[in-house]
């Protein structure tokens, strides 16, 4: 049984930082493509950053260059650190993991954690 677990948000100003884990059980991060989606209150939910079976990563073009999406084998968690973080990235931030190959639209992806949430204040 697939199931993941997000931990690491929290309240910060702008200019700070955070970094998000999400730990995985019942699957291999891998063999997988996983990803980091955001929703804010009254929003769609967006893709954040991802990364598919080989390693390779994708970002948003609203974080590119302060968020980096990395993973441990070893620990099979997913990592997001975030960078100058703006009021705009606020919102609740999940993981979520699919087959192989990534993709952008959230409703590829069939597990999902609980999210945690991110609050950037200016």
């Amino acid at each position: 049984q697939v199931q993941l677990a997000e931990s690491g948000g929290g309240s910060v100003q702008a200019g700070g930082s955070l970094r998000l884990s999400c730990a995985a059980s019942g699957f291999t991060y891998r063999s997988y493509c996983t990803a980091w989606f955001r929703q804010a209150p009254g929003k769609e939910r967006e893709g954040v950053a991802r990364i598919n079976g080989y390693g390779a990563t994708s970002y948003a073009d609203t974080v590119k260059g302060r968020f980096t999406i990395s993973r441990d084998n070893a620990k099979n968690t997913l990592y997001l650190q975030m960078n100058m973080l703006k009021p705009e990235d606020t919102g609740m931030y999940y993981c979520a993991t699919r087959g192989f190959d990534c993709y952008w639209d959230h409703k590829d992806y069939p597990y999902w954690g609980q999210g945690t949430q991110v609050t950037v204040s200016s």
